[in-house]
Formats: C-alpha cells, sequence, structure tokens
C-alpha cells in the first residue's frame, strides 16, 4: 500500500516539534508500506525547501517527503496563517493529485488539510483517513480567535464536509472523538489514537542537572516544552511566580523551553514584575537534544488555558514525553489528563486560575522531593502501559490497513 500522508507541520526528530507523523511513517514502511510525505516549511519541523521550486523532494529515513514551499510559524498573526492554510492547501491538493498513492491520509491542524486529502482521494479514486488532533473550529471558536460570522460557518461546513468525505475518522482524544460525532458522524468510525510516548528514546535518568540556562543547581526545576501560544495560558505560570515571591520563596526555577507568539510579552511581563530570577527562557531543542535534557528536570508542567473544550479535546505531545521520562507532572486544568494523574498518582493537579494553589503545588513538591521518584516511576509506568508508541502506530497501522481492505473488498 502506498499511502499520501499530508500534514503541513510535519517535524523530523531533528526538528523540535511533536514527531508523530515521522513515527507513524516509519511503522507503516515497517509494515512494509511506501508513504509519501507531504508537508510545508514548518519554522521547527526539520524540513527545508528550495524557495525558487515550489515543491523539494527530500528522503527521510526512508520517507518520500513533498515539501511546500509555503513557511509557517507559531509567531505569525492570524490573517498570514490563514493565508499559509489556503496556499499550502492548494498546492497539496495539486500534488496528492499526481501521486499513485493506495491511501490518503490527512493529519490536522490545520483544518484545511482536509482539502488536498479529500480532494486528492476522489482524484485518484482510493480511500479517504482524516486524523483530528485539535478539535477544529471549535477550540479556535471557543478561544475567541475565531469570531467572523463567514468564517465560522465556512470553517463549520468544511468541518462536516472532511468528515462525510472520509472513511475513518482518527480523534486523538475522547473529547475529541465526540466532537466528531456529534456532526453527525457515526461513533464507530472514529477510533480513539492517541499522542504516545517513545519509551526508547525517552527514558528515566539519575544525573544532575548541572546546565547553568535552567538556573542554579539544586533549586526545584520545572519545565514546560511547546509553544508559547495563546492556547497555552502560560500566564498562569507567572502568576505562581508572582505569588511565590510575594511569600518570599526561594529554590524555584521554572524553565520553558520553545517559541511562540506569546513569547515576547511573557518575557516582558517577567522581567517587569521581577520574576526573572525563578524563570528561565529557552529556544526551541531538537527532539533528540530534549531527550536527554528532559529526564533530569524534578517535574514538567502541563500548561493549558482554562477553556472547557481543552479538558477533554486535547492531546498534548509534551505529556507523553514527561511521563515516558518519568516525571511527575504539575497539571492546572480538569479534563481526562488531569483524570489519569490523579489516578495514577504520577503528579499533581491544581485548579484554573488559582495561582495561590499553584504555588503550594509547587511548594509541596520542593519540600518534599523525597515523594517525586515514586511519583516519576508511576508515570513511567502509564507510559508503557497505555502509551508506548509501538502500541498506539500498529492501531493506526491496522486502521489505515483494514481501510484499504474494506475499500477492495467493496469495488471502491
Amino acid at each position: 500500500m502506498h499511502v499520501a500522508y499530508i500534514h503541513q507541520h510535519f517535524s523530523t526528530m531533528h526538528g523540535a516539534s511533536g514527531t508523530r507523523s515521522y513515527e507513524m511513517s516509519k511503522r507503516l514502511m515497517r509494515a512494509g508500506h511506501r508513504v509519501t510525505m507531504i508537508c510545508g516549511e514548518y519554522a521547527y519541523g526539520g524540513v527545508t525547501s528550495d524557495r525558487h521550486q515550489r515543491v523539494t523532494e527530500h528522503d527521510v529515513d526512508g520517507i518520500r517527503v513533498l515539501c511546500v514551499a509555503e513557511p509557517y510559524g507559531n509567531e505569525m498573526g492570524f490573517t498570514r496563517r490563514l493565508m499559509a492554510f489556503g496556499r499550502f492547501a492548494r498546492t497539496a491538493t495539486r500534488v496528492v493529485g499526481k501521486l499513485d498513492a493506495d491511501l490518503v491520509f490527512a493529519t490536522s491542524t490545520p483544518l484545511t488539510v482536509g482539502i488536498p486529502g479529500m480532494k486528492g482521494a476522489k482524484r485518484l479514486r482510493v480511500p479517504f483517513v482524516f486524523e483530528v488532533r485539535d478539535l477544529w473550529p471549535e477550540l479556535v471558536i471557543a478561544m475567541g480567535v475565531l469570531r467572523n460570522p463567514l468564517l465560522v460557518a465556512y470553517a463549520r461546513r468544511l468541518e462536516r464536509k472532511i468528515y462525510r468525505a472520509a472513511q475513518r475518522v482518527i480523534a486523538l482524544a475522547p473529547g475529541i472523538k465526540e466532537g466528531i460525532c456529534k456532526t453527525g458522524y457515526p461513533a464507530d468510525k472514529v477510533p480513539v489514537i492517541p499522542n504516545s510516548s517513545d519509551l526508547e528514546l525517552f527514558g528515566p535518568s539519575d544525573e544532575p542537572l548541572t546546565d547553568a540556562r535552567f538556573g542554579p543547581p539544586g533549586d526545584l526545576k520545572l519545565v514546560f516544552t511547546g509553544a508559547h501560544g495563546q492556547a497555552n495560558g502560560l500566564d498562569a505560570v507567572l502568576d505562581a511566580a508572582a505569588e511565590l515571591k510575594l511569600r518570599s520563596e526561594k529554590g524555584v526555577q521554572f524553565v520553558f523551553i520553545g517559541e511562540g507568539g506569546q513569547k515576547e510579552r511573557l518575557m516582558e511581563r517577567s522581567s517587569r514584575e521581577g520574576l526573572d530570577f525563578m524563570i528561565n527562557w529557552i529556544g526551541s531543542i531538537p527532539k533528540e537534544e530534549l531527550a536527554r535534557l528532559l529526564p533530569r528536570f524534578d517535574a514538567g508542567m502541563m500548561i493549558l488555558k482554562n477553556v472547557p473544550s481543552f479538558y477533554y479535546g486535547t492531546s498534548p505531545n509534551k505529556f507523553f514525553d514527561y511521563i515516558a521520562s518519568g516525571l511527575p507532572v504539575l497539571n492546572n486544568y480538569p479534563g481526562w489528563l488531569a483524570d489519569m494523574i490523579e489516578e495514577n498518582r504520577c503528579g499533581i493537579v491544581v485548579p484554573p486560575n488559582d495561582p495561590a494553589a499553584f504555588a503550594d503545588a509547587v511548594i509541596r513538591m520542593r519540600d518534599r522531593r523525597s515523594e517525586l521518584p515514586a511519583m516519576g516511576q508511576r508515570a513511567r509506568k502509564l507510559a508503557e502501559k497505555e502509551f508506548s508508541r509501538d502500541l498506539l502506530g500498529d492501531r493506526l497501522v491496522k486502521t489505515l490497513e483494514d481501510v484499504f481492505h474494506n475499500s477492495h473488498d467493496t469495488g471502491r
């Protein structure tokens, strides 16, 4: 089977973003299939294009990658993002239509990658599978990012049209499945395959974190990795830091690794409020280097803006990296991840918008550090039991194989 795999924000192991599509491609090839990845020029993906031509071909560890010269970065404004989404979709539609693919698999975000997915599959007369990483447009509407009534109506129509064109719609979280099914799509065609833990790349470590970039040795070090955008709600950490400063607490370092549209503002706020003595800002780090550093922190921070749609409707890569690394998780919003943390006793959950409770949890971690290794061990066990990359990768491969074989049985 030749799979045309569309992911605008594709990232390799040399990039500084989630590598789900890379890992799933590798598992498809391991199962004997061929993969052509159609992607854009994502700022943190590790794949570049020749600006003198619209599409550049690469070989990435056996994956044929067709990179569209359409730059994208988290620092872009809303209008620039929309333009990048539209231009990529138009080019990707032409690219997919020229392939000899047996199945087209498109993964969001953005929602618009479904356009080349469904159009390309129709042109090739092959089945189409769509994967929903974040529930668009529901999340951007809930956050107030998408307000124009015409754009909202268009996005909702597009969402339903893409779902109807797909033989399966893969959801990455329980709430995502619920949102898909609310559109009328049949529940038995929506497998839930969340993000997963790379148990070989990430693993527990007893090595101390001595790098001066992350603050003084001996301090409790809590890390956040990933995008610094509006959805991440990172002001919650600065609010907690301000509370700790007010209490004259010391011995704590918050470490932010990544980039995004809110980073400059957050850094300015930290400086203005005199919080820099406990906050460290680090740029994006390639996945392989991050895997060496992450296990040396004391805890990982799972932070999101307090939007109810996020509670059961997201599947953040960072959580699965944290637990694979054997890190306790400090989580500041309710939902399916919070439920798992509490059930498995692998971290601490605090209510959203409560700086005092957040600060109390940090002080508990600092003053009762002897409890953290056991939390970390339980986190790793959770990763091994339920979120192994091999386990969930096999599930995705089987889903695509079943769709392919069923399409042949029905003559499509």
